[in-house]
């Protein structure tokens, strides 16, 4: 995948910023009071770092809501999802490493758009 490539989903959107052999940098904008699926990983851990708005996060069983400037870490395999409860749009960069990082590694556990696995 090439940077500066835009993927639109119903809950806004992502642009990869770049990558590399085992990372990909992507920019990910999520509407006032959308939210992306609970999913997992089986081959990559995700950082996230809050540069607008207010992110809620769900990392397994816990639930945080992290600020700009503020930061949450994502293990491979473990359930996540991030939500934006604010009025206002939500920005945050996201790091993903792993040995493998095709969106095809993504598990969806609950989707509010009906979506499947891979989507």
């Amino acid at each position: 995948m090439l940077a500066g490539v835009t993927e639109v989903r119903p809950w806004g959107r992502w642009t990869v910023l770049g990558e590399g052999k085992a990372y990909k940098v992507k920019q990910i904008d999520v509407n006032p009071g959308c939210r992306l699926s609970l999913q997992f990983h089986h081959h990559r851990s995700e950082h996230w770092i809050v540069v607008s708005g207010l992110a809620r996060v769900t990392i397994g069983e816990q639930i945080a809501d992290v600020h700009p400037q503020g930061s949450a870490f994502v293990p491979a395999g473990t359930s996540h999802r991030i939500e934006n409860p604010g009025p206002l749009p939500l920005t945050i960069i996201e790091i993903q490493s792993g040995p493998y990082l095709g969106e095809d590694d993504i598990v969806r556990l609950h989707d509010d758009y009906g979506r499947g696995d891979g989507e």
